[in-house]
């Protein structure tokens, strides 16, 4: 799932809190956060982590992910797989409702997975996601009006066909892609994501863009009502510090410059700070392999040489990230410290250029230009001032920054239009699937860099059917040690521990490194 880059994602991630699996007893009251502008609040485009936030409260699928990041029950209350491992049959839940209290028919869940297909919904996360369905990529190309794969046996009872045994296939269902919608809500109106019909545990009250949104708890909601009566989330800025401490807002993350006085023993605000968990995400510079000069793998491996991550984490972000040197993050399943990524060496960086097509001189290098998401106007990171700095002290390049709003940073990365770019990739289930052949493998659309390796590409097909787990990482980690000498990507951080202030009549808040749906389990004390 995309995200904004380096700090703006540690406060974000800092922020994606869920309750542990036990609900207190009902109660009420309103939480009050800072959130960040969706891109959408329709699941079937959902992409990015800003609206995935709203959209799990919102919406459901068959599926969902627990607070273990274990694949549990939604809308289907059981379901039985077939010996070869290919068709899954599910049956829903009796008291699976819609929010006006409709019940979610079978009929409703093979509506939603073929409108996500229809190419006129303009999904670009299907094919990612629900690819592995047989016929939604004959449904996304216009060859057929229904998706194959997808057979109403009843009322309660649906049956989903893969094209292949795919250990992952369960968990790629939690993302919104495979959510379940109303068919009357979608097509009352072009606008209907205002009001939604949802089935998940809250349902949109409010929404105003740029100003604010308010969730609203459902009280039938299959899985247990929340405690909370109301969430609202300000989206029109603001200082998230001055915020929380004139009891504006009841949680904030703690940037850089507030840190220690926070941390100081002798202050109130020290009671109400919490460590959290670094999220399972990986923030990079992303190149256009079949642009010039990212043409060239000698000029990507230069650039990533001329970068002295440790002495950036330490002192620019004062420790607060991890240096990236493989694509995993740690603790990540499949995830290995014994890979080899390109560490810094500015001797063999400009080495390394001079061996390139363009030869020592920057000057022949066509200029260079890198994209970021922000407001036109606004500060670029000091960790990207430091890295901009290093290329032109340790190999004269000069590189250009420009500035984009987030949904059209988007548009124009789907689309492969930035030649550069800085991003984050945060895990949406806990499978090396979901980094390594979701953003390399070249038939990817979500590899943005137009990466293409053969040896790449068997080796992560291979994996995809392998049934047994050790083999299978390894078949990742061979393929994740290639992809690192090839180097699309110059790689950055990863989260190191973050600090989240929260108001003491706030419970059940922990820290998970991915999004998952979190406000149904949270209650205030007073």
């Amino acid at each position: 799932m995309k995200a904004k880059t380096v700090l703006t994602i540690l406060m974000a991630l800092m922020l994606l809190l869920v309750g542990c699996a036990k609900q207190p007893p009902a109660g009420g009251g309103e939480l009050v956060r800072l959130g960040d502008e969706p891109s959408t609040l329709d699941p079937h485009l959902t992409s990015d982590v800003d609206s995935a936030v709203i959209v799990v409260e919102v919406f459901g699928g068959l599926v969902t992910l627990d607070t273990n990041l274990k694949v549990v029950p939604d809308l289907a209350e059981k379901w039985s797989i077939s010996s070869d491992r290919k068709t899954y049959t599910f049956t829903l839940r009796r008291d699976a409702k819609f929010h006006n209290g409709k019940a979610v028919t079978a009929n409703d869940v093979k509506w939603s997975l073929e409108r996500a297909a229809d190419p006129k919904t303009l999904s670009t996360t299907v094919d990612t996601y629900l690819g592995d369905i047989v016929g939604v990529r004959a449904k996304l190309a216009g060859e057929s009006q229904e998706v194959s794969g997808v057979r109403v046996i009843d009322d309660r009872t649906i049956e989903i066909t893969i094209d292949a045994p795919k250990t992952y296939f369960l968990a790629k269902l939690t993302y919104p892609t495979a959510f379940v919608l109303d068919r009357d809500n979608v097509e009352a109106s072009t606008e209907w994501f205002k009001q939604p019909n949802g089935t998940g545990p809250f349902k949109l009250k409010e929404y105003l863009p740029g100003e604010l949104i308010i969730l609203e708890r459902f009280p039938d909601y299959h899985l247990g009502p929340a405690r909370l009566d109301t969430v609202k989330f300000f989206l029109g800025g603001g200082t998230p510090m001055v915020m929380y401490e004139n009891d504006e807002i009841q949680i904030t993350g703690v940037g850089l410059a507030d840190l220690d006085r926070v941390r100081d023993p002798s202050s109130p605000l020290s009671k109400e700070l919490h460590t959290a968990t670094p999220g399972f995400q990986t923030s990079y510079l992303g190149m256009n392999v079949s642009r010039p000069p990212f043409d060239d793998i000698k000029v990507r491996q230069a650039l990533s040489y001329a970068i002295n991550k440790d002495v950036v984490a330490s002192t620019v972000l004062a420790g607060r990230v991890k240096p990236a040197y493989t694509i995993l993050p740690p603790g990540f399943p499949g995830y290995s410290a014994d890979l080899t990524g390109l560490r810094y060496d500015p001797e063999k960086a400009r080495k390394l250029l001079a061996e390139s097509k363009y030869g020592a001189d920057p000057a022949r290098l066509p200029r260079i230009t890198l994209t970021v998401p922000g407001a036109l106007g606004t500060a670029v990171g000091l960790d990207l001032e430091a890295i901009l700095a290093m290329w032109r002290d340790n190999l004269g390049i000069q590189v250009d920054v420009q500035q984009v709003e987030f949904a059209t940073f988007l548009r124009d990365l789907d689309a492969r239009r930035l030649q550069m770019y800085a991003i984050a990739w945060v895990a949406d289930y806990p499978d090396p699937q979901n980094f390594l052949d979701l953003l390399f493998h070249s038939q990817s659309i979500n590899n943005q860099t137009g990466y293409s390796n053969p040896e790449v590409d068997r080796l992560l097909e291979a994996a995809r059917t392998e049934p047994d787990e050790t083999a299978r990482f390894q078949l990742y980690r061979q393929a994740e040690q290639i992809i690192l000498e090839d180097a699309p990507w110059v790689l950055l951080w990863h989260p190191g521990e973050g600090y989240v202030l929260i108001k003491p009549e706030v419970k059940n808040y922990l820290l998970l490194p991915i999004v998952v749906p979190r406000y149904r389990f949270v209650y205030l004390e007073k």
